[in-house]
Formats: structure tokens, sequence, C-alpha cells
């Protein structure tokens, strides 16, 4: 009977397993192998680790390295941080707020173009912030071609992901049983005492989750930044995906296969270290 039962499983994830093999393991793979030639195909020569000595020594790789370091070292702890406290304060009364938790979504689903048309709005050179400035006296900045321009992508990236965790945290949140508050208060526990030894110990998967999506919402966040700082942007904005993009238009299939291996390598190595925190503390609460 177990065997049939798992067998059936099996065959109802055969297809997204295959579907996922054939059209990203297999190209995965192939830039793998690129990334030890001297050029893709057959007539591409093996060349050891030269393609990863050339791109680890580039200037340009590691500015884009420092770049998306910074803004996901900044941007997802807060991400995490603001949508978990928005979360709590929703929590008691979250059957009532489902206009708010519409809201919340709206700048998520937004396009990217009407996200960079407002951001141009605001802080461009003709924009409402120069406006107000130059009413009170004071002297116009280029807001995006300044070292400001990180700032703002990263509020961008704030307001239109945020909302989202909200609802993820939240979700998790309306798992734990109200019993166990009830008993808790009963045994004289207060906010911080329940907040710490009911909430947190079953928050860690939810939390895993909205740091996954904070993580991969980071990344499309290159939309907006390539909209407004275009091919070419200054040092602040030069992320990661700037680097495998100029070089896939280079036809630099050596540097892109090299980037594109050590980004995903950094990608796994973040996610198994905090799939395994989760797992262990989810372990030592039971």
């Amino acid at each position: 009977m177990k065997k049939k039962k798992y067998l059936s499983g099996y065959l109802l994830i055969a297809p997204v397993t295959l579907g996922c093999l054939l059209f990203y393991g297999i190209p995965f793979g192939m830039v793998v192998s690129y990334s030890f030639k001297s050029s893709p195909g057959r007539m591409g020569r093996f060349v050891g680790l030269l393609n990863y000595e050339n791109v680890l020594g580039n200037e340009l790789f590691r500015l884009a390295c420092w770049n998306t370091f910074c803004f996901f070292l900044v941007g997802l702890p807060l991400s995490l941080l603001i949508a978990y406290g928005i979360a709590l304060l929703l929590k008691g009364q979250a059957q009532r707020h489902e206009i708010l938790k519409s809201v919340l979504l709206l700048p998520y689903v937004m396009p990217v173009t009407g996200a960079v048309l407002l951001v141009e709005q605001i802080f461009g050179r003709d924009g409402k912030l120069n406006l107000l400035l130059d009413a009170f006296g004071l002297s116009p900045s280029n807001w995006l071609e300044s070292s400001w321009a990180f700032v703002i992508v990263l509020l961008l990236y704030l307001w239109k992901n945020v909302g989202y965790g909200v609802i993820l945290l939240l979700a998790g949140l309306m798992t734990i049983p109200k019993e166990q508050y009830a008993v808790s208060e009963l045994d004289g526990a207060g906010s911080w005492q329940k907040f710490w030894h009911i909430t947190t110990p079953q928050m860690w998967n939810p939390v895993f989750f909205a740091l996954l999506f904070a993580m991969i919402n980071g990344f499309k966040c290159f939309r907006e930044i390539f909209l407004i700082g275009g091919e070419h942007p200054g040092k602040e904005l030069y992320m990661m995906q700037h680097f495998i993009n100029n070089n896939f238009e280079n036809l630099n299939y050596g540097k892109l296969s090299v980037a594109s291996v050590l980004l995903f390598a950094a990608i796994t190595v973040v996610i198994g270290f905090s799939y395994a925190w989760v797992q262990k503390k989810e372990g030592y609460k039971e």
C-alpha cells in the first residue's frame, strides 16, 4: 500500500521534475561547462580555472558583488523586521483588515514601469522633491545619479515587497492556537514572554519562507534598477545583474558563465544555512 502511495506521488511530480531538469537543469549544466572553456560550443577548449581567476580579478565584478551584498545585507533584514512588526500589529484583528491586506499587496503587483515612473516623479531632476526644496530656497539635487540612488532603490524595494512579507508572516501567526496565549496569561505571562516563548518558536518556518521570497524579489528588483540607472549606471547602482547582462550583450560567455555560477553558489549557501538554522530551531522546539 505504501509503495503504491509513494508511486502515485512520484507520478504526480514527474512532469514538473522533468520540466525543471529539461529547462533549468540542462541549461545550467551547460553554463557550468562554459565557465571552464575558452568559448562555448565544441570549439571551446578547456582552460580550467582561468575564467574564474579573470572574473575574480575584475574590478567591475568586485564592485557588482559589493553593491549586491550591501543591498541584501540591508534590504533583507529591514524587509523582514518591518513586515514582522506590521504582521504582529495586525494579528489581533486580521479578519477585520481584508481591505488593508489588499492595500499592502498593491505595491507588489504594481507594474515595474509604474513604480519607476513614480520614483522619477519624486526624485527626478524636475521631481516633487526638488520642487519642494526649491520652494524652501534650497538647492535641488540630481538624486538618481548621486550616492542617494542606492538608498532610493532600497526604499523602492522595501515599499514594493514589505506588504507581501506581511501577508506571509500574518498567515503564519494565524496558525498559532489562541489557547496557548490564554493558558500563558493564566500563568502570568506578559507580552514579551508570550512573544518569545510562544510566537517565536512557531514562526521559524514562516520567517524562512518570507526570507526566501524577499531574496527572490530582491533579484527581481534589478528590473527597476535597470530602468532607473540604465545599462551602465553609476558606481552606486552597478549590481551583479548588470555585470551578467553586459557580458551577455558582449557575447563574453566565459565571464557570464562564471558570474552566474558564483551567484548561484552564493544563493545556495545563504538558503542552505538559513534552512539548516530553521531546522535546528524546529528540532529544539520539539
